[in-house]
């Protein structure tokens, strides 16, 4: 197998080369994460052929899914990611178990705080979607004290993490953090669950190596070897690595695209172990994935990340790693012309 082989199966694959529709794609890649809703909807943008802002969030849900950090996904997929302690922990309000969270040195809730505050929370969210601001102060009026507050909505989750993932909660999907209620479910097992999105990913965004899976899913080698041998992978040889590959019936008789603007946290960047992407220059790794953990948004021609793009309001601004021939500029400009036909500006180009 050719770089150009590999690069067009995984390209296709994760739709950037033929689109598919928004609940295909979102299931097939495993949701996206979203930090930022833009980068969820540009995302979809560039996948989707039946992209429709007035309709981005019907049936989507938003939460703490892959790799700890909160993805957009299909509702009907609850199931899948939240699995809640194989379901032992599904809407249970009681924090018996050892966590990540009640085991640091600076956890401050006792056990019938935890679910004291919980209830609160609960209960506001039955009226109506609520801000975490908004349901810090709820319960600072029912008595939670500062120390309490700084471990019930700690900055990387905290307490009102623990309800999201035990199936209580989810964010509103939009780009304001803001909390509801989730609907009903019931958690699929965790293995189960493990091997069905170790299934997604090898169809969709495979051909993959080990590492790779190990980066996407943040988990172990061992790990992701059991699942290998259970699912009917395919393997492929280049450079002396293994890439495995579930058949999904498409063809890769298609060119690799000429230019793409990914979004920022994109699936083709987050898919596999970023040192060795097939994409990027190890030189501009930071560029990319910078130290405060943000995947900025890419340029990609003809297959290599050649720069970064930000878009604010009307003004594009592109920053190149690599010089670009005037055709190579060209092509990037009229890209950017059928993505968006607001563009009063674009700078970087010259």
């Amino acid at each position: 197998m050719t770089l150009e082989d590999l690069k067009i199966k995984q390209l296709t694959n994760q739709y950037l080369v033929e689109p598919g529709d928004k609940m295909t794609v979102i299931r097939d890649l495993c949701g996206m994460q979203a930090q930022f809703m833009t980068n969820v909807m540009h995302s979809l943008r560039i996948r989707c052929n039946d992209y429709n802002e007035a309709t981005l969030k019907d049936h989507l849900v938003k939460n703490w899914t892959i790799r700890g950090t909160v993805h957009a996904f299909a509702e009907d997929d609850l199931p899948l990611f939240l699995h809640c302690a194989d379901g032992k922990n599904y809407r249970r309000n009681e924090w018996t178990d050892c966590s990540w969270w009640n085991q640091r040195a600076d956890w401050a809730l006792t056990l019938e705080r935890q679910a004291y505050l919980s209830s609160v929370i609960l209960e506001a969210l039955e009226k109506a979607p609520r801000t975490r601001e908004e349901l810090r102060r709820i319960c600072q009026e029912a008595g939670m004290g500062e120390q309490e507050g700084n471990s019930m909505f700690d900055p990387w989750g905290g307490g009102i993490r623990e309800l999201c993932e035990r199936g209580f909660l989810n964010y509103v999907v939009q780009e304001k953090k803001m909390f509801c209620l989730s609907p009903a479910f019931t958690p699929m097992p965790e293995e189960e669950a493990g091997l069905e999105m170790a299934r997604r990913y090898f169809t969709n965004m495979g051909p993959a190596t080990i590492h790779d899976a190990m980066y996407f899913f943040h988990t172990t080698a061992a790990q992701v070897k059991k699942w290998i041998d259970r699912l009917p992978v395919a393997d492929y040889q280049w450079e002396g690595k293994t890439y495995y590959a579930i058949d999904n019936g498409k063809q890769y008789n298609r060119d690799i695209p000429g230019c793409l603007f990914l979004a920022g946290f994109d699936q083709l960047m987050l898919g596999y172990e970023k040192k060795e992407s097939l994409y990027l220059d190890p030189g501009h790794m930071r560029d990319i994935f910078n130290l405060a953990g943000i995947v900025m948004p890419a340029l990609m021609l003809d297959g290599k990340v050649v720069g970064r793009w930000k878009k604010k309001e009307r003004k594009l601004r592109i920053q190149l790693f690599v010089p670009l021939s005037p055709g190579d500029r060209a092509a990037v400009k009229e890209k950017a012309e059928a993505l968006w036909d607001d563009i009063a500006s674009l700078e970087g180009l010259s």
